[in-house]
C-alpha cells in the first residue's frame, strides 16, 4: 500500500485571474496507478488525503477487506491547497473559490494522466467540490457519490459560515470558539442532550458538554492552523456549481444524506435528486438515520458502508 505524500506542481490562475503556484499534493492507496478501476475521494473540511491506514479519517470504509476494498480499487486523494497538511499554506484565501479547487483537482488528474474515474466519492465540502468537478467534465466518472453535501451552499449553511468567519477573524481564541459553533452546527441538540443528560465535572466545575465543546476547541486549535480554517470554511460557504449543467452530468449518481443534518438538510439533497429524476438521470437517493446530524456521515458507519457496499457490488 504506498501512502507517501507526492505533490504535482503547476501555475494556476484562478477565476478571479490571480497567478499561483500550486503544490498539489495528492496520496494512494491500494493498486498501482492503472492496474486496477480509479476511485477519487475528495476529503471534507479538516479532512486530508489520509484516507486510509492506521490514522485514515475514513479508514472504516477504506482499506483492505473494507467496503472500498484496497485490494481491488486505486484510492486517490488530492489534498485542497492550503489546508496546511503538506505545509502549504495561502495567505490570501478568497482568492480562492471551490471552483478554483475543482479545477486544480482536474489539473491534477490531467497530468497523471488519468482521464476517467470509476467513482468519485466526497464528503461534505469534498463532495460540494465533486459536484464542481463534474459540471465542468460531465465525462469524467462512471459513479458519483456526493455524501452530506449538495451542488451548492443554501442560505442556512452560509449563515453559519459567515458566524464562523466572524468568530475567525477576532482576536481571542479564533479558531476555538469557530470550532465550538460549528460542532453545533455538526451534532444536533438530541445528539448532546442525549450524550451528556445535564452532567457536571465537580472537578472542571463546568458541564460535560461544555468541556466537550472547549476539548474539541483546543483539540483543533493544535493540528490546524488559523489561515487553513479560513480558507476552508470560505470554500464551504461558496459552494455554487452551476444548477443548468447538472443534468449533463453522464455519472450515475447516488446521493447520501443524512435525516438530521443542520449543514446540508436532507430536504434540500432530496429536492435535487427529484429535479434531476424528472430529467430521466440516472440517479438515486440513499438517506442515512441518526440523532447525530451532519457527522453521521463520520460516525454511522454501518448504515454508510451498507449503502456504498450496494452501490459499488450493483455497478
Amino acid at each position: 500500500m504506498k501512502t507517501e505524500l507526492k505533490h504535482i506542481n503547476f501555475s494556476y490562475r484562478t477565476d478571479s485571474q490571480k497567478k499561483y503556484n500550486i503544490p498539489l499534493s495528492y496520496q494512494l492507496f491500494g493498486k498501482d496507478l492503472f492496474s486496477a478501476p480509479i476511485i477519487l475521494v475528495n476529503h471534507a473540511l479538516t479532512g486530508n488525503s489520509n484516507v486510509s491506514g492506521e490514522k485514515g479519517w475514513w479508514k472504516q470504509l477504506i482499506g483492505k477487506h473494507q467496503v472500498i476494498d484496497i485490494d481491488q480499487y486505486t484510492v486517490l486523494c488530492f489534498n485542497i491547497p492550503g489546508n496546511g497538511f503538506d505545509d502549504f499554506f495561502i495567505d490570501e484565501y478568497e482568492d480562492f473559490t471551490p471552483s478554483d479547487i475543482a479545477n486544480i483537482f482536474l489539473k491534477g488528474l490531467e497530468i497523471l494522466n488519468i482521464k476517467s474515474l470509476h467513482a468519485i466519492i466526497g464528503g461534505s465540502l469534498g463532495g460540494g467540490i465533486g459536484w464542481e468537478m463534474l459540471v465542468k467534465n460531465p465525462k469524467l466518472t462512471e459513479i458519483f457519490i456526493p455524501v452530506a453535501c449538495d451542488f451548492k451552499t443554501h442560505d442556512w449553511l452560509h449563515a453559519q459560515c459567515l458566524v464562523q468567519k466572524f468568530l475567525l477573524n477576532q482576536n481571542d481564541e479564533p479558531l476555538q470558539k469557530a470550532r465550538i459553533h460549528a460542532m453545533l452546527c455538526y451534532r444536533t441538540p438530541e445528539s448532546l442532550n442525549s450524550r451528556f443528560q445535564n452532567r457536571y465535572n465537580q472537578e472542571k466545575q463546568r458541564l460535560e458538554s461544555e468541556d466537550w465543546l472547549i476539548y474539541h476547541g483546543k483539540a483543533l486549535n493544535e493540528r490546524f492552523s488559523l489561515k487553513s480554517y479560513k480558507l476552508m470554511n470560505h470554500l464551504l460557504m461558496n459552494i455554487n456549481s452551476n444548477e443548468e449543467y447538472l443534468d449533463k452530468i453522464q455519472a450515475r449518481m447516488h446521493m447520501i444524506s443524512v435525516d438530521t443534518d443542520l449543514f446540508f438538510p436532507a430536504s434540500e439533497i432530496r429536492m435535487c435528486f427529484e429535479k434531476l429524476k424528472e430529467k430521466n438521470k440516472d440517479v438515486f437517493y440513499h438517506e442515512i438515520t441518526s440523532v447525530h446530524g451532519h457527522d453521521a456521515f463520520l460516525m454511522e458507519y454501518k448504515q454508510l458502508n451498507t449503502i456504498i457496499k450496494n452501490i459499488l457490488k450493483n455497478e
